[in-house]
């Protein structure tokens, strides 16, 4: 991409931010005007302009959950930005997420969203940090990322962003929570598939194999929170009651089948312990539906049909 280009992608200040070496970090001296009108803003930089912090304390990143990660980002993209400081004309340093960086080289992207801090906007960061968190269309991801930022980045304690966004310490706790949920349960968040109570009902389950599993059942069928919050607690003791059971059965008896599908697609949950559909059409062909959400799941399914 260009210089001309890649100014009229990100706008007059961002460009000007990019470009002008007054921003550097390492420079004594800050262009008012350019950092505040985009000390919120979210540039496309390349990897290979980033350069990883030398005195990042974390050293070792998991290859597996590394490898998981990488396979969410290049299915969704990055929901996070990384943070980096601006060291020079089209050269960054990482300040925060490196892991987010080392899994979008693995994913073979090119390019990955940042927030840009120059040099001497702390203060103007926290400003802006907390004027953005005030606004009303913001989604929960988004409130998250923003508390996130202002204690990563302005060195706060959950106890003094409480104080300055003016909402309780438990409540900022909540959304920040909201930031270990996979990605894909992240995205549905954004997207409005889930709320907020959805969301920190799955929180509360360990394994993220199930945290998933009972995202895709609140999806397919259209849970409430609080037949959510009921599945998470049967869930965490080993298995669901009756009462769940029949919550989960009115898509099947009102999507046109017949008696005898109903019987058969409870008969497949007895089973293999899953939501299953069975679809019928007029004409008598039809198909049998047993959804999975991990590569262990199916090898289970195909376990207990071919022993």
């Amino acid at each position: 991409m260009s210089n001309n280009t890649k100014k009229r992608a990100l706008g007059k200040g961002l460009s000007a931010l990019l470009e002008d070496n007054k921003t550097d970090i390492t420079s004594s001296n800050t262009v008012t005007e350019i950092s505040t009108a985009v000390v919120g803003s979210v540039a496309m930089l390349k990897i290979s302009q980033i350069e990883t912090n030398p005195f990042q304390p974390r050293t070792h990143f998991e290859e597996v959950a590394l490898q998981e990660l990488a396979d969410s980002i290049a299915l969704h993209g990055i929901i996070q930005p990384v943070t980096v400081r601006k060291m020079g004309y089209d050269k960054y340093q990482l300040i925060s997420g490196e892991r987010r960086y080392r899994a979008s080289q693995l994913a073979g992207l090119t390019e990955v969203p940042a927030y840009i801090r120059i040099a001497n906007d702390q203060a103007m960061l926290e400003m802006a940090l907390v004027e953005n968190v005030q606004r009303e269309n913001l989604d929960a991801i988004e409130i998250a990322i923003s508390y996130k930022r202002l204690i990563d980045e302005c060195n706060l304690t959950q106890e003094a962003v409480s104080e300055k966004v003016s909402k309780q310490r438990s409540t900022v706790t909540n959304y920040l929570r909201l930031l270990k949920l996979p990605e894909q349960i992240q995205v549905g968040l954004k997207e409005q598939q889930i709320s907020m109570g959805h969301a920190r009902a799955l929180i509360n389950i360990d394994n993220k194999d199930t945290q998933l599993a009972i995202f895709h059942n609140i999806v397919e069928q259209d849970l409430s929170v609080r037949d959510t919050e009921e599945l998470v607690r049967e869930t965490a003791k080993g298995g669901a009651t009756e009462t769940t059971e029949l919550k989960t059965q009115p898509k099947e008896k009102t999507a046109g089948n017949t008696a005898t599908d109903v019987t058969l697609s409870k008969e497949l949950k007895a089973v293999f312990n899953k939501h299953a559909e069975v679809k019928r059409a007029a004409n008598g062909k039809g198909k049998i539906i047993l959804p999975f959400y991990s590569e262990q799941e199916m090898k289970l399914f195909l376990n207990r049909l071919f022993r």
